[in-house]
Parts: C-alpha cells; sequence; structure tokens
C-alpha cells in the first residue's frame, strides 16, 4: 500500500478497503473489479490490485 495506508491500523484497513463500493463481473473468462466512481478510495485499492498482480506467480 502507499500513502496514508502504509502504516494504517487493521480497522482503517478493513473500512477502507474492505468496505468497497464495488462489484466483482464476470466476462470474457476474466474476472474484473467494478469500483464505483464517487468512492473516495477507489485510486488506493486499484493501485494495491495492480501491484498484486505484478508480483510473479509462485512456482508449482
Amino acid at each position: 500500500l502507499e500513502g496514508e495506508l502504509v502504516s494504517a491500523e487493521p480497522k482503517k484497513l478493513r473500512y477502507r478497503l474492505l468496505h468497497a463500493a464495488a462489484r466483482i463481473t464476470r466476462g470474457g473468462r476474466r474476472l474484473r473489479l467494478r469500483i464505483s466512481a464517487t468512492w473516495p478510495w477507489r485510486n488506493e485499492l486499484t493501485s494495491a490490485f495492480a501491484r498484486l498482480t505484478a508480483l510473479p506467480r509462485p512456482a508449482t
């Protein structure tokens, strides 16, 4: 995470990230996270997901 969420307590993380005004949709064999344009922490959530998807997959 970046910004003020780097040192955030679990309560703040739960409130801001897990209570997202978003919907998971499917289409074209892909999962998409559709975030409301008016949700105040949408940029933080999208940057966190972008960083997670950039991680290499573990070798099996």
